[in-house]
Order: C-alpha cells, then structure tokens, then sequence
C-alpha cells in the first residue's frame, strides 16, 4: 500500500476496508490486552480503535485477536503432502507464516529440489519463507541424491522468500574449519544462520556460535538450553510428532529470556497436525504448563519475526500485515478465524476456498536401486557381540548398546523376544547397490517388517523388521511405488502410502494421506508395536548427525565419534 493512502487512512481520513472492533487485542510488545478494535486497509493494520470509519464492520463481541502465528523451523516434506497441502492442514490452526527448510527433498533432488519447493509454495493461503539447506548431504558418512555447495546455494541468495541459510548440522565440520562448510558461512554471514547442536557444550559451543550460527531446536534439557541462551543463542522449542521437547524446555523460560525464545514442530505427520494441531497446539500446552499466555503468544508470533527479520508481521500494529487470528479463551485456545494480509482464509477448522487452485509440478522418479548387489543377510563370521542402536521414548537420539547375536544359519538374524530387530538402509539415489545393516531395540514388532523412503536426511531406503525376507518384500514395495511407507508380513504388503513426489510427498489430499496413515499404523500396530510414531522413529535411526549410533548405506555410524563402528562388537 502506497504509504500517503496509509497515512490518510490512519488518521481517519479516509475508511479502512475493514474494522473489527469491540475485540480483546493481545499487544505482544506491551504484555497487555487491550479492549479496541482493529482497522485494517489492504493487507495492513492501520490503526486500533472501535471508531475508525470503514466500509465494512465486523463485532467480535469480546473475541480475542492475536498476531497469526508462525513456524520457526519446520520440514514441510515431513508431513509428507506438498506446501498447498500442508497449508490446508495448518492455516486453519492460526498458522500464517512458515519457515522451511527443504534440506528433505534437496537431499533427494538437489537444487531442482529448492526450486521445486519455492515453486509449490506460490498462490497458497500463507507465508513460505525458505533457509536454503546447509547440508546436503548431511555428511560424507551417506549416499545422497544431490550435492549442494556455496555456488548453489547462493544463487538463491537474492530470492525474496529465501532469508538466511538452514540448520549447520555438520557442527563437526565447523568446528574442523571444513573449508565448503566456511564457504557457506561466508556466503550467507549477513543473514540468519540456523543451528543443529544436539549437546555441544563449552569451548566447541562458542566456536560454533563464533561462526555466526544463531539458533538450536536440538536441546532437550534445561542446562543445554541455558548455556546456549547465555552464548546468544535462540532456543527453538520443538514439539514434533517423535521429538517432543517441550514439557522439558518450559522450566527454561522466564520473563528475563523469554523473547530468546521460538516455538517449532520441526517434523510432524499429518494425523498430529489434523488432531493435535501445529503451533496453536504449542501455544495451548504451554500455557496449560503455567506459561504466561500473552508471552506464550509473543515467543510464537514477535520472537519469530524479529528473529528472522520479518519485521512485517508478528504483531498487531499501524503498518504491519494484518495477519490475524480470532479465538474466544485462553485456556482452550481454539482458533476460530484466520486473517491473511487483511483477508479471511480460514473459519471454524476449513481453509476458505481459494481463486487460485493448487497446481501438481512434475518431479522425477527419484528411485534408482541395483537390486542386484542388494544383500540385506549378514553373515557372523564367528561373531558372538553385536552393537544397537537403542531408542528413547520420543527423543531422535539414541543410545548404543551391545548385546548376543542370535546366530541361525550362520547369519546373524533378527530377535523379536529381545525387542532386537534387523535394520537395513539400501541407498536408493545413484545405483551404488550400498547396503548399510544394523540393529535397534525399541522398536517393538513381534513378526513382519516396516519400511520407507523417508529416512532422514539422505532419504535412502530404510527397512527394519523380524525377518530378511519380509526386509526385501517391504524394500522392493517401496521401489515400485517411486517411494512411499510399507507395512508387510509374511511377504505381503499390509498397508502401504505412495509418496511419488521425490519419495517425499503424496500427490493425494491431506485427508486420503491421513487415512492412509491411519491404515499403516494399524498394521504397525498388528505387528507388533505400540510406538505413537514408528515410522518417524524409524526415519531417524538413519541420521547421522544425532548421538549416539545411526545406520547408513554405508554402515553403523558412532556420531560422537563421526566415524563408521563394525557391526559386530567382539
């Protein structure tokens, strides 16, 4: 909006489009709740008060306004639908604005994976901000399907959605002055430069915050966050659907620090999203915890949008986009209407019908396995001792244990009555025939397997279960879909979710991926295990970024030590 005709408009001087007025209006910068109206011209705010003049006027009879709310950190992939879909699910729930990181889908695609996203994120009814992905691959320690260095990555540098550089995994690769991880740095050293830290402590954390990383979504415990805080970091309080971190981190919180603060899902699947809800969900438990609501709301709308320089939004003053939402209590904090840029987009849990439908945007089959050199047996060599990877209950950190190997047949094998199942990671991107074989405990199945192309961040093919052949059946399901999540027994596929969009996402409504969802965790649960999330827990074994042991194509990763461990431990 020309700022004369915002001026005027101010003033009174000429009517705003739209007033609502008699409301309670949560002011982020004061801590306090005003009872006035807000008038809004275009996509801004131009003023408070129940008597502006306006063409049009609507009474929120005591309804509560609040800035709309945004994601900090969030992997639109993880919920396995494309950004118009996602939006469907989270806009109705008072989220406007999002901050991707699209490192998912780059691991898989490359560059064509960054212009894929920006792309797809056009013409929906919120805010796509990108930070271009810092890590692709993740490390040297996997196989993925595209190499990003600085010369890529700053070719986006001038996009007006792009506003810093994403999540610095590779914090060893900081700490060693790796010279393309200092490239990238250097390329993006005036704008925002996310952070992955999961317990870096003292002189490697301040050398890692030296190199102008600003933020962690990785802490889990309160001495970790404090000690990031008091460095200058940004504390991004996760609440996803496997790494729940938020009933540990509020202790943290204080009126001191409070504006160090965000809120984040990072990952969350669809059924979470459509039943717990996104950012409002975060809000309402921690206000329910003891959270002061109005700071509750200022960390997940002003905290953002300063942090972020996103100066535009996050609050409801003269001049800023009049991203709104409308709710009747704190306590039950359901979000009743949702304003975008002064125009309603969202009522009673529905996106609003939109002028502009979604558009499907060719991606290329992503699936490239040689099945010939695929071998998920593993002989035991006369090996008695064998390490695993042993889960934590909603954490993506694990612990490395060792113990007996069932041997049959000269094959260590699965051990369902120990909890100690197989795990294979068969690289899916470059044909390499790369098998990574492990074992973990806590996933729980008693016979079958379970399988996906989402197995973070190289996304190759992972697949774990109580037999080798019920392993091969859900690896192959996986391949003939062009990627996707399976559910088999006995070689037959129980349930399964295409996800043709680089092995990523589904070209389905978010309802039919939900009810697909739905399907595969009732197998899951046939089979044996009773985890809220077993497909997200499985993703994450591959990750070799967070402790304590993760699994590879290219074999069991000890992450403390950034190096390959035998499978075998004696």
């Amino acid at each position: 909006m020309e700022v004369a005709s915002l001026i005027k408009v101010a003033r009174g001087d000429e009517p705003a489009e739209l007033l609502l007025k008699n409301a309670r209006v949560v002011n982020v910068f004061s801590g306090e709740i005003e009872e006035t109206g807000v008038a809004i011209t275009h996509s801004r705010v131009v003023g408070l008060g129940n008597d502006y003049p306006a063409q049009r006027v609507v009474d929120l009879n005591g309804k509560y306004i609040a800035p709309g709310l945004i994601d900090a950190h969030v992997h639109v992939e993880s919920a396995m639908v494309p950004p118009y879909e996602f939006a469907r699910a989270v806009v109705p729930h008072g989220t406007t604005s999002v901050i991707i990181d699209p490192h998912e889908i780059a691991n898989v695609l490359g560059v064509e994976g960054i212009e894929y996203m920006l792309e797809a994120s056009k013409y929906t009814p919120f805010s796509v901000y990108v930070m271009v992905p810092s890590c692709v691959p993740a490390t040297h320690l996997e196989t993925n399907g595209g190499i990003l260095r600085w010369p890529d990555l700053i070719r986006f540098k001038n996009d007006p959605w792009v506003i810093g550089l994403g999540e610095m995994m590779n914090y060893p690769g900081v700490l060693l002055r790796d010279q393309e991880v200092l490239d990238k740095l250097r390329a993006f050293f005036n704008r925002r430069i996310d952070g992955h830290a999961p317990g870096l402590t003292g002189r490697d954390l301040e050398a890692y915050v030296a190199a102008g990383i600003a933020s962690d979504h990785e802490c889990t415990n309160v001495e970790e966050a404090r000690e990031k805080i008091r460095l200058g970091m940004r504390i991004m309080i996760r609440e996803a659907s496997n790494a729940r971190n938020l009933q540990a981190l509020l202790p943290v919180v204080n009126s001191k620090n409070a504006r160090r603060i965000l809120f984040v899902t990072d990952d969350r699947f669809p059924a979470d999203l459509i039943d717990e809800g996104h950012i409002d969900n975060i809000v309402r438990t921690a206000i329910r915890e003891g959270l002061d609501p109005i700071t509750a709301i200022q960390i997940a709308t002003l905290n953002a949008a300063e942090y972020f320089n996103l100066h535009d939004r996050g609050a409801i003053s003269p001049g800023r986009r009049a991203d709104l939402i409308i709710f009747d209590n704190f306590e039950k904090f359901t979000i009743e209407q949702v304003y975008r840029g002064g125009q309603l987009v969202a009522r009673h849990g529905r996106v609003l019908p939109q002028d502009i439908p979604p558009r499907n945007l060719p991606v290329r089959n992503s699936m490239n396995v040689k099945w010939s050199k695929v071998d998920v047996r593993l002989p035991a060599n006369g090996h008695k001792k064998l390490r695993a990877m042993g889960m934590i209950p909603d954490q993506i950190v694990t612990t490395q244990i060792v113990e007996d190997a069932l041997i049959k047949n000269g094959l260590a094998v699965s051990d369902p009555s120990r909890d100690l199942l197989k795990v294979a990671v068969i690289e899916r991107h470059q044909a390499t025939g790369n098998v990574g074989i492990g074992f973990v405990r806590g996933l729980k199945l008693k016979r079958g397997a379970i399988g996906s192309s989402v197995a973070h961040d190289s996304h190759n093919i992972i697949v774990a279960g109580t037999n080798d052949d019920d392993l091969m059946t859900a690896a192959r399901a996986i391949a003939a879909m062009q990627g996707g999540l399976v559910a088999v027994a006995d070689g037959e596929v129980m349930a399964r979710v295409p996800l043709p969009i680089a092995g990523l996402m589904s070209d389905q409504p978010l309802e039919r991926v939900r009810e697909q969802l739905d399907d595969l965790a009732e197998a899951a649960r046939d089979l044996g295990s009773d985890l809220h999330a077993p497909f997200m827990a499985l993703a994450f074994l591959a990750l070799p970024v967070i402790p304590e042991l993760k699994l590879t194509d290219k074999g069991l990763v000890d992450v403390n030590k950034f190096d390959f461990v035998p499978v075998f431990a004696d």
